[in-house]
C-alpha cells in the first residue's frame, strides 16, 4: 500500500499521526482500527514505513504482535528494545521495522477499545507515564475518526 494510498484510507488520520510522532520525538507511527471482521486494519502509517512491513501490519488478528496484544489487554505494550526484546510480544515484522523503543496503546472509544496507536524510536526508549497518558488521550481523540465497523 503507498502512501498516497494510506491517505485516501486514513479517515483523516494522518496528520494526526505526523503530530503525535512529531510531538513525541519519534521516529514513526501506525494508527490501526478494529473492523466487523474482528481484525485491525491499518488506517494510517507515518511516511518512510517500508512496503515490506505495510504488506505485514495491514491488517492484524487482535493478539497477534504489540498492536494485537494493547487492543486484547486493553492496556500499552511497549518494548524499550523491539529488536533484542524476549518477551514474546514483539513480532518478526516488528523488527524488520529497524525500530528500537516502541509503545502501541488501545484507542480507547468510551471504556470500548477500537483500535491502536503504535510510536516508535529507532534508538532505545523508554516512554515515561505522561507521555503514556498522553498516548491514551491522543487515542480517544482519534477514535472520533474511526470507520463505522464494516
Amino acid at each position: 500500500m503507498s502512501d498516497a494510498a494510506l491517505s485516501d484510507a486514513d479517515h483523516g488520520c494522518a496528520g494526526e499521526l505526523q503530530r503525535i510522532v512529531g510531538d513525541l520525538a519519534a521516529d514513526s507511527g501506525t494508527i490501526h482500527f478494529l473492523h466487523g471482521d474482528g481484525m485491525l486494519h491499518l488506517a494510517a502509517a507515518t511516511k518512510g514505513m517500508p512496503e515490506a512491513v505495510l504488506a505485514i501490519i495491514r491488517t492484524i488478528p487482535v493478539g497477534k504482535g504489540m498492536a494485537g496484544l494493547a487492543v486484547e489487554r486493553a492496556q500499552p505494550v511497549d518494548a524499550c528494545n523491539i529488536q533484542t526484546d524476549t518477551s514474546g510480544d514483539v513480532r518478526p515484522g516488528a523488527k524488520a521495522t529497524g525500530l528500537a523503543g516502541s509503545i502501541v496503546v488501545p484507542i480507547f472509544d468510551g471504556e470500548t477499545v477500537v483500535g491502536a496507536l503504535g510510536v516508535g524510536n529507532r534508538a532505545e526508549r523508554t516512554f515515561t507515564p505522561d507521555e503514556i497518558a498522553r498516548l491514551l488521550a491522543e487515542g480517544r481523540q482519534l477514535a472520533s475518526r474511526r470507520a463505522p465497523a464494516a
